[in-house]
């Protein structure tokens, strides 16, 4: 890996940089099971699984993964506004019990980064490349906290920053374009490492200069086939020298 041919790093944060992923997965599983046990209307209210998750939810703003969720399943429910409360039955109502039961587990257990992203994130300092985070989640900030990352990233496009500056979410390229640009960096000069299907294709819909598919659950030959250039499981083994993670 020549990572002086570029000249700044994008990461997407849960499944890359932490291991939040699950905790989401977790938060998704749980907020949309209690729902559909619940649900007597039209549709497929059967179990939610970890394929729904991968299928229809991952790396995706929040709203969005319940539209496309319920969408999947035949199951109408009004849009209502991101000022619902989490007890309502609309999509943000929805969307926002999930991000409270995020930032339950979050504030409960802590999060700790992912040990061979922390060594690409040292091997990147040590080049002066500028690093940049792209999430869809509003609450990247407070997980890069957690995380004892905050001061390693110039620029944090959340998904609360993205709907500030009106920016579609993945797999639109829009955010990762901006953050590109927030670094002053081109896209072609810019490598972007993601985990999820729908940022895969963000990347790639970018003409962004590297994508890496980080491999933790959606399988290395989906990640290929959504347009990732190099597909690996652990950062750690883009950083020279490093090898494998024990």
């Amino acid at each position: 890996m020549s990572w002086r041919r570029y000249d700044a790093v994008l990461f997407d944060l849960d499944g890359v940089v932490t291991p939040t992923a699950e905790v989401h997965m977790r938060a998704w599983s749980d907020m949309f099971n209690a729902f559909l046990a619940a649900y007597e209307g039209p549709g497929d209210a059967s179990p939610y699984t970890e394929v729904d998750y991968f299928a229809q939810v991952d790396g995706k703003p929040r709203y969005d993964g319940v539209r496309d969720f319920l969408s999947s399943r035949g199951i109408a429910l009004p849009e209502g506004t991101p000022d619902d409360p989490p007890s309502a039955d609309t999509v943000c109502g929805l969307g926002n019990r999930k991000n409270d039961a995020f930032n339950v587990v979050l504030e409960r257990d802590g999060v700790a980064a992912y040990p061979g992203s922390v060594l690409l994130l040292d091997h990147l300092e040590q080049l002066r490349l500028p690093l940049g985070v792209v999430s869809s989640s509003a609450n990247a900030p407070a997980v890069l906290e957690a995380a004892g990352l905050a001061g390693r990233f110039r620029t944090v496009m959340s998904g609360a920053v993205a709907t500030e500056r009106g920016l579609p979410g993945k797999p639109a390229p829009d955010t990762f374009l901006a953050a590109a640009q927030d670094l002053g960096a081109a896209a072609d000069r810019t490598v972007v490492l993601e985990d999820a299907v729908s940022g895969v294709r963000a990347g790639a819909a970018g003409g962004f200069g590297l994508v890496i598919g980080v491999d933790r659950g959606a399988g290395p030959e989906t990640l290929a086939a959504a347009g990732a250039d190099t597909v690996v499981s652990d950062l750690a083994e883009l950083v020279p020298g490093a090898g494998d993670p024990a």
